[in-house]
């Protein structure tokens, strides 16, 4: 056996060691040397797992060697290990027992792509929201004395991003004065969220990077600084911990790492180090061809930038992903990337409007939730012309939970004078952000879902605003498509069509407040539909049924709409069917409607339900 064949055996037989480990005590009982051999066969696992299933894949080659040190320093489950943000968390999953299914990621009914409780005692809690998880070790931490118990750490890992959260700082705050209840704070400095780190934090950090230290902020709250430390050298970091284990008191371990380690795509990726990437499948492209929507959007909006000196692009460190990219290009002066910190980019995007400019705040909908108080109090109370665009709005699927974009529809219906519009396809989308920043008394919304726009749904009529997609032979049903869901409402109608059932498909395009014409249209219709990719609570079709209430329409209204639930991960299509949100389903549930309508007042021209279209019993909407 020649040299070459001797390693290629050598790491094999580590591949296999991975793949073995059943958790952290396996690390504990492995030599340096050993655990050190464990670290490329990890970023292969990483690779050639990530690339398949899709998913964040810079971040965590970025953390294989800090991952190890940790749980080699600390004894989780007892000692409990918090992550921030859990996308980082694949190395720790392989080193907890779960190598074996890392396949599995982000697939319906295998791995999350974040922590998640019911997976592993190791995973503490599900955070993908940045800069809450000193929050929770401040917590926890309090818990573990009030009850006396003690001998357990808490380490809190964090990444250099999260600190330009300022939930990140009201912790800090606390965590500096509570001597009693220490909390070990890992900082992975990679000098990026996505894309680099900006702000007055970066630049201090950037400056304890450096050959001539100057002393550190967290010194200056009362915390020990230990550090920089080269969070690849597992022997290095791991005496850190040690040291900020045995003081009894916070301290903050700052760890310099690189994002997208070992892998060259990664390490040349100047834009994010390939911070999240989809499945390379072979054979031709997914999809229909068609343009994403966040690249519709982006492109649109740059071209505006050329028409209005008065735009203003604010982004929350997600330039890119939110289709910011060219409008920087193009308008570097009129972008302006806040970090992590939506609050004060909704609060900064006013003051823009305030000063006579027009801001356009790209944000995925999930994280909309985290400034809804500056929405209120803020922008719309003020009635200050800002723009939000939502992406990633409805299901997003494989991120899981917290991710998917099901709460914005039912929050902004509580704002007063806000204007919202859910587009159905690329045209629309172009039309309704050109509507959106020509309104300057007060702020709009764009929300539009993850993916491609597909093929665009031409409108064959207007009626006052209200686009028509299709009209029915008779006046049985007008069906409401909220945004996307425009493709899923034409194939019902398709359906029901078939048993002789006459469905007008329309699409409001703006849909708060809620068109006066959708209520006209409504009365000469024996039952009223909407489908959104909302929460049906305080969504889309509860503002038409209470519009269509109060203006005395005697037309039922059935809503379909997301459960109000947490839903797992999946593709977009596996959580629409699970949520019954799929043509026939829909078709079923309205058909069985009209059927029992008709049965109540007498027979109509309804025809017997058609065998080509199987009308199975479904849950009640």
């Amino acid at each position: 056996m020649n040299a070459a064949e001797e390693t290629r055996v050598k790491e094999s037989r580590v591949d296999t060691h991975v793949e073995d480990i059943r958790g952290p005590e396996d690390l504990r009982a492995m030599s340096p040397e050993e655990v050190r051999r464990l670290v490329p066969p990890i970023r292969r696992l990483l690779v050639d797992t990530v690339t398949r299933t899709g998913g964040h894949l810079g971040p965590n080659l970025g953390v294989v060697e800090l991952s190890i040190a940790l749980h080699r320093v600390f004894e989780s489950p007892r000692d409990r290990i918090l992550w921030d943000t859990g996308h980082q968390t694949y190395v720790h999953k392989i080193l907890t027992g779960r190598a074996g299914v890392l396949g599995s990621l982000r697939q319906r009914g295998g791995l999350s792509g974040y922590p998640c409780r019911t997976e592993s005692p190791h995973d503490v809690i599900e955070n993908s929201h940045a800069s809450t998880v000193l929050s929770w070790a401040a917590g926890l931490a309090r818990a573990h004395g009030m009850r006396g118990d003690t001998g357990r750490a808490v380490v809190a890992v964090l990444g250099d991003g999260a600190l330009t959260g300022g939930m990140a700082w009201e912790a800090l705050n606390n965590i500096a004065t509570a001597p009693g209840r220490p909390v070990i704070v890992v900082l992975n400095d990679n000098t990026r969220s996505y894309g680099p780190t900006t702000g007055g934090i970066a630049e201090h950090l950037t400056a304890l990077r450096g050959e001539t230290t100057p002393g550190s902020l967290f010194e200056t709250l009362g915390l020990t600084y230990l550090g920089p430390v080269d969070g690849h050298d597992i022997s290095a970091v791991e005496t850190a911990l040690r040291r900020a284990r045995d003081l009894g008191r916070s301290a903050v371990v700052h760890c310099v790492t690189d994002k997208g380690r070992g892998h060259a795509p990664a390490e040349q990726d100047e834009t994010d180090r390939q911070h999240a990437v989809r499945p390379l499948r072979p054979g031709p492209p997914d999809g229909d061809g068609s343009p994403s929507w966040t690249s519709v959007f982006g492109r649109e909006l740059a071209e505006l930038g050329g028409e209005r000196p008065d735009l203003v692009a604010v982004t929350a460190a997600m330039l890119h992903p939110t289709g910011l990219t060219e409008f920087a290009a193009r308008h570097p002066d009129r972008t302006l990337d806040v970090g992590i910190a939506e609050q004060h980019a909704v609060t900064a995007a006013a003051g823009l409007a305030l000063g006579g400019m027009h801001p356009v705040v790209a944000i995925y909908a999930t994280f909309l939730n985290r400034a809804f108080d500056q929405l209120l109090m803020d922008a719309a109370l003020h009635r200050a012309p800002v723009t939000l665009v939502l992406d990633r709005a409805g299901v997003t699927g494989e991120d899981g939970p917290s991710h998917n974009g099901m709460w914005d529809l039912s929050l902004l219906n509580m704002v007063p004078g806000l204007r919202l519009a859910a587009p159905r396809d690329a045209p629309t989308l172009r039309r309704a952000l050109r509507e959106a920043v020509a309104v300057h008394d007060g702020p709009t919304a764009l929300r539009f879902p993850k993916g491609t726009t597909g093929q665009d749904v031409p409108a064959i009529d207007t009626v006052v605003g209200v686009d028509v997609l299709r009209r029915g032979e008779h006046a049985d049903l007008l069906l409401v498509s909220v945004g996307a869901m425009a493709g899923i409402c034409l194939e019902a109608a398709s359906l029901l069509a078939l048993d002789g059932i006459g469905v007008t498909v329309v699409d409001p395009r703006w849909i708060k407040p809620v068109p006066p014409a959708l209520v006209e249209l409504s009365l000469g219709h024996r039952l009223v539909a909407t489908v959104e990719d909302n929460g049906r609570a305080g969504g889309a079709g509860a503002a038409v049924a209470q519009a269509l209430s109060d203006a005395g329409a005697p037309a039922p209204v059935r809503t379909f709409g997301l459960p109000q639930r947490f839903l797992a991960h999946g593709s977009r299509s596996e959580v629409l069917e699970a949520a019954g949100l799929t043509a026939p389903r829909i078709a079923d549930t309205l058909a069985a409607a009209l059927l029992y309508s008709r049965a109540a007042v007498g027979p109509t021209h309804l025809a017997v339900p058609h065998p080509a279209v199987p009308h199975t019993a479904v849950p009640p909407h």
